[in-house]
């Protein structure tokens, strides 16, 4: 991963090699429609979809993508990820596989879902 300092998406994407970028784009296409109300930002270095607060990120490297959903994210979908190197809060998706954009979309979901809720519940207090 490419340590420089980034100020949208684009010009992180725009670091990689083609083959990288494609990937890159898909996820953040899958990410934008799971997701729509989300907003695009760099967080901690990496591209990031905000929705009363941070919702996921996702990052490259060398031989895998990197995928953020939070912890929750990542223990309501453990048997989906199962097959994939994960721990708290991280699932790592290998860059010779294709990616599961379909999980993606799942977790995004639910992520969204999780972020509405907490809004209402600060609403309610």
């Amino acid at each position: 991963m490419n340590n420089a300092h980034f100020d949208t998406i684009d010009a992180y994407i725009a670091t990689f090699p083609r083959a990288i970028q494609t990937i890159l784009e898909e996820i953040r296409t899958t990410i934008r429609k799971a997701a729509p109300d989300a907003e695009e930002a760099i967080r901690y270095g990496i591209p990031t979809f905000r929705l009363q607060g941070n919702l996921v990120h996702f990052a490259a490297f060398k031989n895998h993508i990197g995928f953020y959903p939070t912890p929750s994210g990542t223990e309501a979908f453990k048997d989906e990820i199962a097959p994939y190197r994960a721990g708290k809060g991280t699932i790592q998706f290998p860059l010779d596989a294709p990616m599961p954009l379909g999980l993606i979309t799942k977790i995004v979901k639910f992520r969204v879902k999780e972020s509405m809720a907490a809004k209402v519940a600060v609403k309610k207090k």
